[in-house]
C-alpha cells in the first residue's frame, strides 16, 4: 500500500515528529519536497514530508512512529540510485551530515563506514594503506555507502567477487520495528537473538526449505553466477545457514525495503599501483565477444565492451584515435585493463593477455600502455559514452540507462537480440557498452514520455527486453542499478513464481506493515514502472540537458543550506513549467529566489562533476540578470573603478579605526545588531576583514638584462590587506613583488592599474555587459605592458585568472596564476627547504577549474614539513562577496572547517576573498601561497 492510498499523514504522527526533529532539519513545503522529489532516476514521487536525520536514535524513533500510524518512509542516501528506489509520496527519510564515521582495522584489512560516506572517500583513505572498498560503481564521487550497500552497486573492476555482498564483514542495522542489531556487537548479538528468536527461527527455516528445494537452490546458485540485482538476494539462503548472516546479506540488495542500514564492516579488496590499458577493435560482434571468455581467464581487471553505436557516439571527441570514424560498421571493440603489485609482474601479465588474444582477427587497436595521459585518454572514451548520448538528446526526453546481464557464453547473441530490439522498436540512438567479464551490458537510450505514444513504446520494448533477457537467455534484468520500481513487475517473470513468493515471504516476515519503500523491488502493481514517470521541461538551454544525477551535489557549498544545483534546476524547471501553463508560479518562485539564485556561489564546480558539462551557476547568473535592476549603477562603477577602489579603501580604514577604539568583540556584536536592523542589507563584519591597502610605488625599469613580469595585481589584492590582528602584515601585492624581484624577475605594473578588473565582481552580480567590457579593457592593458605578448603575466588571484582565461583572451598573452607561475618559473630559480610547519591547503574553486589542484599541493609539500588538505570543503561559499553579504553560505560551507585545521599553523590558498572566510570560520589565519614561498626559499646563486 502507498502513501497516496493513506491520504494526508496523520496528525499524531506529524505532531510527534515535530517534537522529535527540529524544524529546520523538517520540509513540507512546495519547493522543499519538489527538490528532493527526484532521483537520479526517471521516476518522480513528491513527498509529503521530508526529514534530514542526524543520529540512529532518531530513526529508531521515526520507525517506530511510523510503524505506530502506518505510514509508509523511505531512505534516501545520496539519491543517484537509476531506478526510482529513493523516491516517495509519503515520508522520505535523507541523511544528514552526522554519517560520516569510519574506522580503518588492521592496517587496512576492513573498514567500517556509516551510510553517509561518499565511496570515493573511503577508497581515499584507505588509498595510503594500498586497499580500497570492493564496490566501484560509476557514481562513486556521489554516491554513499548506504546506496551503494542497499543496491549491491558494482562498477568496471568489482564483477561478483568484490562486490558488497562477497565482502560484507559485518553489519549494524535497524528494522522496521526499530530494533538495532550490530552484529559486531555481542551484547548486541545476545539481545537480538532473545528478543527475535521467532524471527530468526523464521530466516533459519526458510534456509533450511530453499536448500533443500533442489530446483530453486540450483536456480539461485545459477542466477548469482552473473551479476543479479534482480529481486531480494535469496542466495544468502543458500550461501548461509546461521540466520543472523542471512539476515544481513538479505539486506545487501534489498533497497530500503527490508530495513535501515547503520553501518557496515568491509572486508577491502587490493588496490594496486601499477596498470597497463588496450583498445581492441575487432571486426565483428561475434570475434569480439568469443575473446571476453578467453580473457576471464587473464590478469585482467577489467574488460569493457563498446559497440559500434558507442564507439560513433565518442568518435569525435579531442583525444580520440584517428581512425575510429572509419570503422567498419559492425566493429565492436574491447577496453581492457590490467594490474598488478609490481611492474614486472605486469610486464609479464601483459604478455600472456597479448598471446591469448593473438589468435582473433582485430581491425584496428591500441597496444598496452602503462602511460597514464594514455590511460587516462582510453578510459575517457568509456566514460564519455553515456554522456554523449545526453547531450545530443532532444529538450523535453530523458536518458535512460538500462542494465541486464546475459550468460558470458552467449553475450554475443544477447548483443545481437539488443540491436535487433533497438531497431524494431526506433531507438536509433541506442548504444551498448558494459563490463563484458560478467556479461554485464547497458544500453543507453533516450525516450520522451510526454505523450502516450512514446509511453506505450516504452512499454512495448521493455516488455520485449524483459522476455528477451530474463526468458530466452535465462539472464538478469537488473545486473548492478538495483531492480526499483523499473523492475519490480518483472521481477516473476525472471525468477519464477517459487523464488518470487519467498521474497514476499522475506518482506513479509521483517516489514509485516509493508511502511518500508512500498512498490520498491517487490510491488503488486504490474503497471507501476510506468507510472510516476519524472517530467524534464524546457526551461533554459544551459540546463536542459541535465538528467538529474545528482553527481554535483557533493561539490555544491550550498548542499544542506538550501538548495543543491541538481535541485535548482528540479525547481526552474517546474517554474517554467507552471508559467506556460499558466498555472501560476508566484509563491514558488518568490521562495527560489533566495534559496535558488541568492544562496548560490555560483563558481561552476558542478560542471566539473556533470557527465554532460552543465554549470548551473551560469543558469543562476543569467536569471540575477534578469533581475538587475541597476544598469546605471553599474555602468558607473566600471567607468570610475578607480573611484570605487578608493571608497572600499576608505570604508576598511573607517572599519578597522573602529576596532582599534572598540575591540573586536564589541565591533563584531555592534555590526551584527547593525546587519539586524537593516535587514541583511549592511555587509557581514568579522575579525578577519582586512584593512585597506594601497598600490606601491612603481620601481623605474632598470637598464638591465633581468626578465620581466608583468605583475597583474588583483582589484581585491590592491585594495585589502591583513587583517588588524593577523600576525603578516605585509600586503599581498608588495610580498608578492619582493618574491619575484628574489626569482630575479624585473616587475612591472599595467598602466593606470587602479582603473583595471578583470569584471568578475559585474558578472556575478548579473551585469555582464560592464564585466565584459571591463574585461577588454584589462586585456588591451595587459597587452600593452607585456609588450605584445612578449613578457609572461602574473596574476595573483586565481578567480581573475580563471575569468580572464574564460574569455576570448588575446593568444599572444602568456598569462599565469599563482600556482602555475611558481611550477614553471620559479621552482627552477628558488632553492625549497621545508620548513617545520603545519599548514592547511584551500584549493579554491579557480585552482580546480584551471587543473591546478595538484599543482598547489605540490608547492605546499616543498614548503612546510605537514600539509592538511581538509576533506569535503570543496567550495568556501565566500563567492566573492556572498561572505559579506550571505555570510551564512560560508559558514555553511566550511561549518567543518575549525575541527580539521585546529592543529595547523597557518593556511593558504590563491583567493584573498575566501582567505577572509577562511581565517574566520577555521580559527587560523589563512595567507596567500606567495607568503609560505617566500619564506621557505632562497634565491640559487
Amino acid at each position: 500500500m502507498t502513501a497516496a492510498d493513506h491520504g494526508p499523514l496523520p496528525a499524531p504522527f506529524l505532531r510527534a515528529v515535530e517534537t522529535l526533529i527540529p524544524a529546520s532539519r523538517r520540509f513540507d513545503d512546495p519547493l522543499s519536497t519538489l527538490a528532493f522529489g527526484t532521483d537520479a532516476s526517471f521516476y518522480r514521487l513528491i513527498p509529503k514530508l521530508v526529514v534530514r536525520v542526524e543520529t540512529e536514535a532518531e530513526v529508531v524513533a521515526l520507525l517506530t512512529l511510523a510503524g505506530e500510524h502506518a505510514v509508509p518512509v523511505t531512505f534516501r542516501a545520496a539519491g543517484t540510485s537509476l531506478s526510482g528506489q529513493a523516491i516517495s509520496d509519503s515520508v522520505l527519510i535523507v541523511l544528514g551530515d552526522q554519517w560520516n564515521g569510519r574506522d580503518i582495522r588492521n592496517d587496512g584489512a576492513q573498514i567500517r563506514l556509516q551510510p553517509g560516506v561518499i565511496g570515493a572517500q573511503a577508497n581515499a583513505w584507505l588509498a595510503p594503506l594500498g586497499r580500497k572498498i570492493g564496490p566501484d560503481p560509476a557514481s562513486i564521487n556521489a554516491a554513499k555507502i548506504g546506496g551503494i550497500v542497499a543496491n549491491n552497486s558494482s562498477g568496471m573492476c568489482c564483477g561478483t567477487a568484490q562486490n558488497t555482498y562477497h565482502t560484507l564483514a559485518g553489519m549494524r542495522l535497524v528494522l522496521a520495528d526499530g530494533t538495532v542489531l550490530d552484529t559486531e556487537d555481542a551484547d548486541s548479538v545476545r539481545r537480538f537473538r532473545q528478543s527475535h528468536a521467532t524471527l530468526l527461527e523464521q530466516l533459519a527455516a526458510l534456509g533450511r526449505e530453499t536448500r533443500a528445494d533442489n530446483a530453486l537452490s540450483s536456480r539461485i546458485r545459477h542466477k548469482y553466477r552473473l551479476k543479479n540485482t534482480t529481486g531480494l538476494s535469496l542466495n544468502a539462503l543458500v550461501d548461509y545457514d546461521d540466520p543472523l548472516d542471512i539476515l544481513t546479506h538479505l539486506m545487501v540488495g534489498s533497497e530500503g525495503i527490508l530495513g535501515f542500514i547503520s553501518a557496515v564492516t568491509y572486508d577491502t579488496v587490493p588496490e594496486y599501483p601499477h596498470r597497463a590499458s588496450a583498445l581492441i577493435v575487432f571486426p565483428d560482434v561475434d570475434t569480439c565477444c568469443r575473446a571476453v571468455p578467453v580473457l576471464k581467464q587473464q590478469p585482467v581487471s577489467a574488460v569493457e565492451l563498446l559497440d559500434r553505436r558507442s564507439l560513433r557516439s565518442v568518435q569525435d571527441q579531442p583525444g580520440m584515435p584517428g581512425w575510429v570514424p572509419g570503422l567498419s560498421d559492425g566493429a565492436c571493440a574491447l577496453l581492457i585493463e590490467s594490474r598488478a603489485a609490481a611492474e614486472t609482474l605486469l610486464l609479464e601479465q601483459l604478455q600472456g593477455i597479448r598471446q591469448a588474444l593473438a589468435a582473433f582477427a582485430v581491425e584496428k587497436q591500441v597496444d598496452f600502455s602503462t602511460d597514464a595521459a594514455v590511460n587516462e585518454q582510453l578510459w575517457a572514451i568509456r566514460k564519455g559514452t553515456f554522456p554523449a548520448v545526453g547531450a545530443v538528446r532532444p529538450t523535453g526526453t530523458t536518458v535512460i540507462i538500462e542494465d541486464v546481464t546475459f550468460p558470458v557464453e552467449q553475450l554475443a547473441d544477447g548483443v545481437r537480440g539488443l540491436l535487433t530490439l533497438f531497431d524494431k522498436h526506433g531507438y536509433d540512438e541506442a548504444i551498448i557498452f558494459g563490463h563484458a567479464l560478467e556479461g554485464n551490458l547497458h544500453f543507453v537510450f533516450t525516450q520522451g514520455f510526454d505523450d502516450p505514444a512514446q509511453v506505450q513504446r516504452y512499454e512495448a520494448f521493455m516488455g520485449d527486453v524483459a522476455k528477451l533477457v530474463a526468458e530466452d537467455f535465462g539472464g538478469a534484468l537488473k545486473a548492478e542499478h538495483g531492480t526499483g520500481r523499473n523492475m519490480a513487475p518483472f521481477v516473476e517473470l525472471e525468477w519464477g513464481r517459487d523464488a518470487y513468493q519467498l521474497m514476499w515471504k522475506i518482506k513479509r516476515l521483517l516489514d509485516p506493515a509493508g511502511i518500508l519503500n512500498p512498490d520498491v523491488v517487490l510491488s503488486e502493481d504490474p503497471r507501476i514502472h510506468l507510472k510516476h514517470l519524472k517530467p524534464l521541461p524546457a526551461a533554459n538551454e544551459i540546463v536542459d540537458k541535465c538528467i538529474e544525477c545528482g553527481f554535483c551535489e557533493p561539490v555544491c557549498p550550498s548542499r544542506g543550506l538550501t538548495l543543491t544545483p541538481r535541485q535548482r534546476i528540479v525547481v526552474w524547471r517546474d517554474i517554467q513549467a507552471k508559467r506556460r501553463d499558466g498555472a501560476g508560479a508566484t509563491a514558488l518562485w518568490n521562495d527560489y529566489l533566495y534559496r535558488g539564485i541568492d544562496s548560490c556561489a555560483a563558481t561552476g564546480l558542478c560542471a566539473q562533476r556533470c557527465p554532460v558539462g552543465i554549470n548551473t551557476g551560469d543558469l543562476v547568473r543569467e536569471l540575477r540578470a534578469g533581475q538587475a535592476r541597476h544598469t546605471g549603477t553599474a555602468d558607473r562603477l566600471a567607468d570610475h573603478f578607480s573611484g570605487a577602489l578608493g571608497a572600499t579603501r576608505i570604508t576598511l580604514r573607517g572599519a578597522t579605526t573602529a576596532q582599534k577604539l572598540l575591540g573586536g568583540e564589541r565591533l563584531q556584536t555592534l555590526a551584527n545588531g547593525l546587519r539586524r536592523l537593516s535587514g541583511d542589507r549592511i555587509p557581514m563584519w568579522t575579525p578577519a576583514m582586512p584593512q585597506a591597502t594601497s598600490l606601491p610605488r612603481h620601481h623605474h625599469l632598470s637598464a638591465g638584462q633581468r626578465p620581466r613580469v608583468v605583475y597583474l595585481a588583483a582589484c581585491v589584492s590592491r585594495a585589502m590587506g591583513p587583517s588588524l590582528n593577523d600576525r603578516e602584515q605585509v600586503p599581498l601585492i608588495d610580498k608578492t613583488r619582493a618574491l619575484l624581484e628574489k626569482a630575479g624577475f624585473e616587475v612591472v605594473f599595467p598602466e593606470d592599474l587602479d582603473s583595471l578588473c578583470c569584471g568578475q565582481p559585474f558578472a556575478s552580480k548579473g551585469y555582464p555587459q560592464q564585466g565584459d567590457r571591463k574585461r577588454d579593457q584589462l586585456a588591451a592593458a595587459l597587452l600593452k605592458a607585456s609588450r605584445d605578448g612578449e613578457d609572461p603575466i602574473y596574476c595573483d588571484t586565481s578567480p581573475c585568472t580563471l575569468r580572464l582565461t574564460e574569455g576570448p583572451l588575446d593568444k599572444r598573452l602568456k598569462l599565469y596564476d599563482p600556482v602555475k607561475f611558481i611550477r614553471e618559473q620559479l621552482y627552477p630559480r628558488l632553492t625549497f627547504s621545508p620548513l617545520d610547519t603545519s599548514v592547511a591547503v584551500h584549493v579554491t574553486c579557480s585552482t580546480q577549474h584551471l587543473g591546478e589542484s595538484t599543482g598547489l599541493i605540490d608547492i605546499a609539500r616543498r614548503c612546510a614539513r605537514e600539509v592538511v588538505v581538509p576533506e569535503g570543503i570543496h567550495c568556501c561559499g565566500f563567492a566573492g562577496d556572498k561572505g559579506f553579504t550571505t555570510p551564512e553560505l560560508n559558514a555553511h560551507a566550511l561549518r567543518d572547517l575549525r575541527d580539521t585545521v585546529r592543529h595547523c599553523d597557518e593556511g593558504i590558498s590563491t583567493s584573498r576573498t575566501c582567505e577572509i572566510g577562511l581565517s574566520h570560520h577555521g580559527g587560523i589565519d589563512y595567507h596567500g601561497l606567495v607568503y609560505l614561498v617566500d619564506r621557505a626559499t632562497t634565491a640559487r646563486p
